[in-house]
């Protein structure tokens, strides 16, 4: 695992000792970026469900402004932790917590939030609606969940669309946006 573009293209990231914790795939990573990679300058970030800082570090790397690493595992926060020192990376805080409590000290509105929980946890939908109550999205901001393509994400939750989405293996990964995508028309 490695931070593949950006100004810390290259670094190895530190990996999670126990199984506990999923790190998303470089192929994957990689995938996702491309599909939201325009609208990461300058962006503030929201990595729910860090486990290693992976998503957000990849983020702030490609030039996002700020990110908020959001987990409730001592072992990830940890991981994040070393691996934001790692990469020289302040530019970022870690919340410590459950997803509920965490968004609810994110003291800034952000651009992107990476939705990747545990596949089993099964709190996609309560994780949109607590996006939604909180009103921590900007209005043109973008939800990238990752998930088991056995347990598929549903097109709309709450006011969010989902506008594009792709398979790797056994992962997918959606983009969600409020009605129309960023830019209007076309998708992103």
């Amino acid at each position: 695992m490695r931070v593949i573009a950006g100004n810390c293209k290259g670094k190895k990231l530190f990996s999670p000792v126990s199984d506990r914790i999923k790190p998303t795939s470089d192929k994957v990573k990689g995938a996702i970026f491309s599909m939201i990679g325009e609208h990461l300058y300058g962006a503030v970030v929201i990595d729910l469900f860090s486990g290693t800082g992976n998503l957000g570090l990849e983020s702030l790397s490609r030039g996002a402004e700020y990110c908020y690493f959001c987990d409730i595992s001592a072992e990830s926060n940890k991981l994040i932790k070393k691996n934001m020192l790692h990469c020289g990376v302040s530019a970022g805080e870690i919340l410590r917590g459950g997803y509920a409590e965490a968004l609810k000290r994110v003291r800034r509105k952000a651009d992107i939030i990476f939705l990747d929980p545990p596949y089993r946890s099964k709190c996609y939908e309560d994780c949109f609606s607590m996006i939604s109550d909180c009103e921590i999205l900007n209005e043109d901001g973008l939800i990238v969940a990752e998930y088991s393509r056995a347990n598929p994400m549903p097109g709309q939750i709450r006011e969010f669309q989902r506008i594009k989405e792709k398979r790797y293996g056994g992962t997918g990964v959606s983009v969600y946006s409020r009605g129309c995508p960023p830019g209007g028309g076309g998708g992103i």
